[in-house]
């Protein structure tokens, strides 16, 4: 049974043209040394300073991913000015946790080893773009992805478990779902 399974997994491997990365977690722990707890923290008293703490419920407030306020927010003003200021504060949260970020074990052999065979690579994620280049620079990465990075846009709807970013890189690398 366990071999069945493992013919499998060596079949969709083998058969693999394009390879899509999500970023926090599969390329690198992105606030490892930048907790989100704390940047989730940080947009909530931010909008409170603004006196607009009634924008979220008491468990948003609390909630430790900064992605949950940030979708709260949106979901009440919608591709508002405030969604918009709070999105880019998002972003430079993000920028700033690059420095400290670590590489999730193994990552970079791997994204090099698929480029290296052949498979075209992107980044598909809720995270801010600019992020991801950044981090992917500064490793020596970036050109693995050929600039196929999909991330948050200013369109919060859009964001994963909504399959946007997803399609948009399999578009662009000219990817079928099968073949990915």
């Amino acid at each position: 049974m366990a071999e069945a399974g493992a013919d499998k997994v060596r079949e969709l491997i083998t058969n693999a043209r394009f390879v899509l990365f999500d970023f926090d977690g599969p390329v690198c722990q992105l606030f490892a040394g930048h907790s989100a707890d704390d940047v989730a923290k940080d947009l909530v008293s931010w909008l409170e300073g603004h006196g607009l703490r009634a924008l979220l419920t008491d468990e948003e407030r609390k909630h430790p991913d900064p992605h949950v306020v940030l979708k709260a927010v949106n979901e009440r003003h919608p591709r508002s000015d405030l969604v918009v200021e709070l999105e880019e504060r998002l972003t430079q949260q993000e920028l700033k946790a690059v420095g400290s970020a670590q590489p999730t074990a193994y990552a970079d052999p791997l994204i090099r080893t698929w480029r290296a065979v052949g498979c075209r690579l992107a980044v598909a994620t809720n995270n801010s773009p600019r992020t991801v280049k950044d981090y992917l620079g500064g490793r020596g990465l970036l050109d693995c992805f050929d600039s196929h990075v999909y991330g948050r846009t200013s369109d919060l709807d859009l964001m994963k478990p909504n399959p946007d970013c997803l399609n948009r890189a399999l578009r662009a690398m000219g990817g079928a779902p099968a073949d990915s």
